[in-house]
Formats: structure tokens, sequence, C-alpha cells
């Protein structure tokens, strides 16, 4: 097993894949320079994060303690001057997030998302017996590596259920930092009211996701925030566009303002999967199944004769090791400056 040091000058820096927290963390592709190895390295700048040094503390302990395949791991975390770094496997695909920017702006076959899905609901359901609420379920979070595993991240909103050894069956802390989170939270979480809201907050968001992995588009994009918040309290949620939501002559939904494509109005979205997106997406969190409810539907089913995930996300490419083992010889800026112009500089990577 590779031990994977923290100390940051054996780790060759490759270009960067990405960034977090509001501009204050870079993410690296990079090189373990004794064993090989391909990772990422997330480096926080301290002096620019200041009040949100808990959030990256938690995030750490957090991802530390946690271990299950669908989530994702870091190897190790080390301080470097007025840097926090955290050395994580390369999840090649990057985030779903990603795969829709570039590849799949009008939604992700529907096997893939039942895919993703799925392997959502694996890591959830471990995060909900483990006594705590992910509070950050979207495409951003969701990475996929090079074998086709796809993994939650985003460790750092989540809040733990279980409190002075007590299981609480109502949480009203609202979390730090989460404007970039509004949209696919659930109203009982947004109304920040007495009644307070629980692990199933974290189930409204899959089907949050479910709806942005179909649609291509975040949900309710182009929408104020204040009318979103009054939207979901009234009930309303995002669809699925498929022929049997979208009228030929119309090009407006729930979920916000945009054109809708002829290949949009013509393709149609199984039954089940509209069942799996409406289940999630109930207004009230005690008509939400469980994450384990979820993982029974009949659609999962369907499984046992789906292609492989890296088959049904072609024409998109994971990052190749091959990328890092021929920079030996790249030891200037301009170099480094080609390097950033491939696809690999602009991987959403915010975990």
């Amino acid at each position: 097993m590779t031990a994977f040091e923290g100390n940051i000058s054996v780790y060759k820096t490759i270009s960067i894949l990405g960034q977090g927290f509001d501009g204050a963390a870079v993410v690296h592709l990079a090189k373990h320079l004794p064993s090989g190895t391909m990772v990422a390295i997330k480096r926080f700048d301290m002096d620019k994060i200041k009040e949100g040094a808990h959030l990256v503390e938690r995030e750490i302990i957090l991802t530390k303690q946690l271990h299950h395949l669908n989530l994702i791991s870091y190897h190790t975390a080390f301080v470097h001057g007025p840097e926090v770094c955290v050395v994580s496997p390369l999840m090649a695909y990057g985030s779903c997030r990603d795969l829709l920017t570039r590849h799949f702006n009008e939604g992700l076959p529907e096997q893939a998302i039942i895919l993703i899905t799925r392997d959502i609901l694996e890591g959830l359901g471990y995060i909900h017996r483990k006594g705590y609420i992910h509070r950050a379920i979207r495409a951003s979070h969701v990475l996929i590596s090079a074998s086709g595993r796809v993994c939650l991240a985003g460790l750092r909103y989540a809040c733990p259920i279980v409190i002075n050894g007590r299981w609480q069956k109502r949480i009203h802390s609202f979390p730090a930092s989460t404007e970039r989170n509004l949209n696919w939270l659930s109203p009982e979480l947004l109304e920040q009211n007495l009644q307070g809201y629980n692990e199933k907050s974290d189930i409204y968001s899959v089907g949050m996701v479910i709806c942005e992995l179909a649609n291509g588009t975040e949900p309710f994009a182009g929408m104020s925030k204040t009318l979103m918040l009054t939207e979901k309290v009234r009930g309303c949620a995002p669809q699925l566009l498929d022929c049997t939501t979208v009228p030929r002559d119309e090009n407006i939904d729930c979920s916000g303002d945009y054109d809708v494509s002829t290949n949009v109005v013509n393709r149609r979205f199984s039954d089940d999967l509209h069942e799996l997106a409406g289940l999630c997406l109930h207004r009230e969190c005690y008509d939400r199944p469980t994450a384990g409810q979820l993982l029974t539907h009949p659609i999962f089913k369907t499984l046992k004769k789906a292609l492989p995930l890296l088959e049904l996300l072609k024409p998109a490419l994971p990052l190749s090791d091959r990328v890092g083992y021929d920079t030996d010889e790249m030891e200037n800026l301009e170099t480094l400056s080609r390097l950033s112009q491939l696809e690999i500089y602009s991987c959403e990577w915010d975990f």
C-alpha cells in the first residue's frame, strides 16, 4: 500500500484542475514522486479563508472518519506555510457538473443517471447511518473515477444528527457558507422554522440532482433566490424534461426560463425515472423514502442489463496517467501554460 507523505516536496504539480471555497482553495493535478501515482491536491489558503477555517477542519476530520466506496477519501492532509493541503485520489472524470458542461449539455443518458443515482444513494445511506446530514448534494459534489466509481464530496457542509449521545428527530442549525447550495436544498431546511429538518432533506437534494443530470441544467436556473424559495415552499419542483412534460410549443418549465431543444422535446425518460425523481421531491419530508428504501425501487433492477458507466459517458475521456508521466522535462512556465490549455484545466473540482 502506497504511503503518501505529508510533505509538499514529494508532489510534483502538473496543472490546475479547478477552484473551490469561493476561490480560497485551488485543486492541482499532481504526481506523487516516490510512487509515480497521480493525485489531486487541494490547497486551502487559510489567510483568505479565516472565518471559514472551522469548515476546512470539519471536512478533513469527517472525511477521514467516514469510509465508504462511494465517498471521496483522503490520502493525507498537512500544513504547508499558510496553506492546508489535502491529498486525495484523482477522480479522472471530474464532477458530474463538469461532464454536463463539457459533453452533455442536454443531460446524461438515462442508464448513466440511474447508475450515478444508485451510487449517490449508497454513499448517502452510509452517511445517514453514521449520524450525519450531508446538506450539499449537487452535481459538482459527485465525482467519478477512471474506473467509473462514483463518489460524494463536499462534507464540509455536513452536520451531526447525534448530539450529546442522542439521535435528534429534528435539526435547526442552518449550514454556514451555503449560498452555492441553495437551489438544491429542501424547502424545510430553507424555511428555518421551528419544525426543523432531518436526513430526508438530503433525499430532496437527490431529486434535484436527478433533474440536473437529466436536463443538463442546474435546478431553478436563472431564478432569483427569493422566488426559488417561494416556489419550493409552494411545492413547485423541477421535472425531467422530455416529450411527456414539455409541449412542443412550450419552452419554459418550473426550474427556470430557458429554451428547450428539439432533442429534449423528442426524448422519453422511463416512467420509473420520473417516479424516482418525484418520490425524492415530495414537498413534505415524511412523504419521502429513505436512501435505503429508494435503493429497492424497481428502476435499479434494470442495471443488470446496463452498459458500464464509462461506456455511457463517451465521448468524455478520463485524465490519463500519461499526462503526468510525460511531464518530466517541463521546467518552464511556457510549457506549463501550454499544458493548461488541455481539457484537464476546466474540470470543476469543488469538493
